[in-house]
């Protein structure tokens, strides 16, 4: 970067080209872009040529699927390139324009292709089955199909389907109010900061404040943020209790026993899944208290509260990593996985694939996106720092499996849910870490590492299951007709606090109140994917190091795409989330850090 040196946040111009990304790849100028769309239009009205007649034959059925599948490589390259390039700087007004147009298309797009799954289950599945044979290249769409009319059973008639179609523009608002009112409308106190400057605690500053040395400064923090959200807790208490309700309606209305099994079903995940997951964390509870009195002894406190649990309990040391010794750092970490692996991380370093340093208008954090039709790409904000490496593999995880989806899959079969989402990106961290605790000599460092781990399982897989636990416990309440109250919400949040972290913790009141500033609680038990994924990852990570032969099983797994149900895409990897041995395996690794920081912190 030109400026590297400075503190001023460059623009984009004087970025060096080295450190952004090229789209070039994906759209080489405004021309095609345009072509892109203009192609997009044509394939809209073409589609619409194929209402009331998609199963007339197997011809036209896979005709109509290509057509529409087409017709969608087309929209995304349109629809991401243009993000992209709004992220690289939203101040840009041109890409902003471009955005709106691309989101214009999306309607048109869906509206376009609505049609579809709808004729064909009016069918049955021996029609379609009959279809594949006469038609051999209906074959790729064989478990697009079974998942289909898998989903037939919970279908209501066209009456019904329109009707609740109707009420879905209201049955959202529940979440569309608690948004305006915790992203627009709620306001904290003042507070005291490091330094004894009068600052205002916001929701973006509020873990930085809890990461303060100054345990004064992270008691107001905790006590002015649940404090506002406590000053309002029936309102809050009454839209998620109308959501925890709606859940419940839709459940109801589609036939389903629980709201669990409703919500589990779209990815054919048995609620086993679910409840394993609460039951097997709950075995190694006892580990996370003994962590706990280790945080509270390192730390030197008499008694721990919560505002003490991301305060770091290892400091003064040196963890700044430029993004040259990040890359080869990385680069190190995952030969285990292989000369093909590393050769085409190596790929993507050298031509352009990552969006390296932060500029003036540059979307904040990371993440992973890309085409069908282009390799994925890499947003980061890098700032030289241990955590901003942890950051780059997984990103490069995320990218990876895309890539490997993209190239083996049809694009069809080419996206993989969120249940296995997150898997490759937090094997790949498993994996630095393992490599970064084998290399590292200096007794401090080797703490922070284990330390940062711990914090890893801490919040993805403990943390994450306690919010489970609570969704699960809401919702069944509602089911047996019992009522819900904000003291209710409070009492079973401040239990399930008191389960998972432990008597030692200090009694405070106010924890009980944080379920209302949880926005994942209102995407419907979406939270234990983040267990059950890190759970999936660390199992994978550990067979990979302890055996090299499990190489090719996870490849396997990142070629798989969702061309199967996530749960036999993982069994075939040698993951079980059948079993509760997937969780227990990486648990253990919990537990032997755990073991490991007791014997040398004093």
């Amino acid at each position: 970067m030109k400026n590297n040196s400075k503190t001023k946040i460059p623009t984009r111009n004087e970025v060096d080209d080295q450190y952004k990304w090229s789209l070039k790849d994906m759209i080489t100028n405004p021309t095609q872009w345009q072509s892109i769309y203009d192609q997009c239009t044509k394939s809209i009205k073409k589609i619409a040529t194929y209402q009331h007649r998609i199963c007339e034959s197997s011809t036209t059925l896979y005709s109509c699927l290509t057509l529409r599948d087409d017709l969608f490589i087309q929209f995304e390259t349109l629809y991401v390139y243009s993000n992209m390039n709004f992220h690289e700087d939203t101040t840009n007004n041109d890409m902003q324009i471009l955005v709106q147009k691309a989101n214009t298309l999306k309607a048109k797009v869906e509206e376009a292709t609505s049609f579809i799954e709808p004729e064909i289950l009016e069918k049955e599945l021996t029609d379609i089955e009959f279809f594949i044979s006469q038609e051999p290249q209906l074959k790729v769409y064989t478990h697009y199909f079974n998942d289909l009319f898998r989903k037939k059973k919970h279908i209501l008639s066209r009456t019904e389907e329109a009707l609740l179609a109707k009420a879905s523009d209201f049955s959202s608002s529940v979440q569309n109010i608690f948004s305006m009112y915790n992203e627009a409308d709620i306001k904290f106190p003042n507070i005291q900061d490091d330094m004894g400057r009068t600052v205002e605690l916001t929701k973006g500053r509020y873990i930085n404040f809890l990461e303060s040395k100054n345990r004064q400064v992270r008691k107001d923090a905790f006590n002015g943020l649940f404090s506002t959200y406590n000053n309002h807790r029936n309102t809050l208490a009454s839209i998620y209790i109308s959501n925890v309700k709606k859940h419940v309606f839709y459940k109801n209305a589609r036939n389903f026993s629980s709201s669990l099994e409703a919500s589990l079903f779209e990815n054919n995940i048995p609620t086993k899944v679910y409840t394993q997951l609460i039951d097997t964390v709950g075995d190694y509870l006892p580990k996370m208290h003994q962590y706990i009195a280790i945080r509270k002894r390192a730390l030197k406190l008499d008694t721990i509260d919560y505002y003490d649990l991301y305060t770091p309990i290892i400091d003064s040391i040196d963890t700044k990593t430029t993004y040259p010794q990040a890359k080869e750092t990385v680069i190190k970490s995952l030969e285990v996985l292989g000369q093909e692996y590393t050769s085409l991380l190596k790929h993507a370093f050298n031509n352009n694939w990552i969006d390296v340093y932060e500029n003036k208008g540059k979307r904040s954090g990371a993440y992973s996106w890309g085409t069908y039709s282009a390799h994925p790409y890499v947003l980061l904000n890098y700032s030289n720092t241990l955590k901003d490496m942890f950051t780059l593999t997984h990103e490069m995880g995320h990218a990876l499996h895309s890539y490997y989806s993209n190239k083996n899959q049809a694009y069809i079969n080419s996206n993989y849910t969120i249940f296995l989402a997150e898997v490759a990106s937090t094997v790949n961290e498993a994996l630095l870490m393992a490599y970064l605790k084998s290399t590292t000599t200096d007794q401090k460092m080797k703490l922070y590492l284990i330390n940062y781990f711990m914090e890893q399982f801490r919040g993805t897989v403990f943390r994450q299951t306690m919010f489970a636990e609570f969704e699960k416990i809401t919702h069944e309440l509602v089911e047996a007709g019992e009522s819900l109250t904000a003291d209710k919400l409070c009492e079973i949040y401040y239990d399930l606090n008191v389960k998972y972290y432990g008597k030692s913790m200090a009694e405070n009141d106010l924890i009980g109140i944080e379920w209302a500033r949880i926005p994942h609680f209102y995407y419907n038990f979406y939270v234990y994917q983040y267990a059950t994924g890190y759970s999936s990852a660390i199992a994978l990570s550990q067979k990979i190091l302890n055996n090299p032969s499990s190489v090719d099983f996870y490849f396997e797994f990142l070629k798989s795409g969702g061309s199967d149900y996530s749960m036999n895409i993982l069994r075939n990897s040698g993951v079980d989330m059948g079993s509760q041995e997937p969780i227990a395996s990486a648990l253990d690794v919990f537990s032997s850090l755990v073991d490991e920081m007791d014997s040398i912190i004093e």
